[in-house]
């Protein structure tokens, strides 16, 4: 069995002067629950960061989980990697020369051969406002820095373990005007499509597949980002923030559940007003 860092992992050119710029928990780095070697060991992951030593520390670490992993310095270059290498997941800095990671993320949504690619943004900046801004022009996840490598491996694997095996049992649900499509990975509300991330995908399917089932956040996190992600519950909230706007007139479908979570509105309920 491979041996895994037990220690804090630092690059090779690690110095003080980069330390402020850098995580700041770079923690024993264990395999999380669920860790497929076969499937995920082999994934492709593509860092665009412009900081160098944030970089190779990430680069080191990713690649001693066993994933293939490749660098791009700035925006321009990442899109120009993406569309040489197709990985599997990007992880994506909002602050970037040349082209930032906003607008990295839009172009990679607007074009049919990048649209599903997972998207993970890495930023210095937590307000919950850029949190919306990120997941709203379709990041899958989002990291604040400082973070601990071990929870951005945790949240990477998660990412990857749910696409691999996406969730339930039916290809078509249909509630309210809300139609899911898993096997095409498509939703429409009404006749309109709804350009959903990965994660909100997930989070509408689990609520139209059971209409009036309040869903604490501890389970949307579940079948959103992966049972062993490691987040915050109001990661859940600013999710379905984001998935209200896209749904347009159909948004108060998602009905918030006071001190619980979330749910589908009950057809019972309109039936009877």
């Amino acid at each position: 069995m491979t041996a895994f860092p037990t220690e804090t992992v630092r690059p090779r050119h690690w110095s003080p002067s980069n330390e402020r710029s850098l995580p700041t928990d770079f923690t024993a780095l264990a395999r999380p629950a669920g860790y497929s070697s076969r499937s995920m060991a082999k994934a492709r992951i593509l860092i665009v960061e412009d900081d160098a030593s944030l970089a190779e520390v990430l680069e080191y670490n990713l690649s001693q989980e066993g994933y293939d992993v490749q660098v791009a310095r700035d925006g321009q270059q990442g899109l120009r990697e993406i569309r040489l290498r197709c990985p599997d997941l990007v992880v994506l800095d909002l602050m970037l020369p040349m082209i930032e990671g906003l607008e990295v993320c839009r172009l990679l949504r607007a074009d049919p051969a990048t649209a599903g690619l997972l998207v993970l943004m890495l930023t210095a900046r937590s307000e919950e406002s850029d949190e919306l801004i990120g997941f709203s022009v379709g990041a899958d996840d989002y990291v604040s820095k400082p973070f601990s490598v071990k929870v951005l491996l945790q949240r990477i694997n998660a990412l990857l373990r749910r696409k691999e095996q996406g969730t339930g049992d039916r290809d078509v649900i249909v509630s309210q005007g809300i139609m899911i499509d898993r096997r095409r990975h498509r939703a429409t509300a009404g006749d309109r499509p709804l350009d959903l991330t990965p994660s909100e995908f997930g989070l509408l399917t689990a609520l139209v597949r059971q209409p009036g089932r309040a869903f604490s956040r501890a389970e949307l996190i579940d079948v959103a980002l992966g049972d062993d992600a490691i987040v915050l519950e109001r990661t859940i909230d600013v999710h379905i923030r984001a998935l209200r706007k896209k749904m347009g007139r159909y948004a108060d479908l998602v009905q918030t559940v006071r001190g619980i979570g979330y749910r589908l509105r009950d057809p019972a309920d309109v039936i009877s007003m």
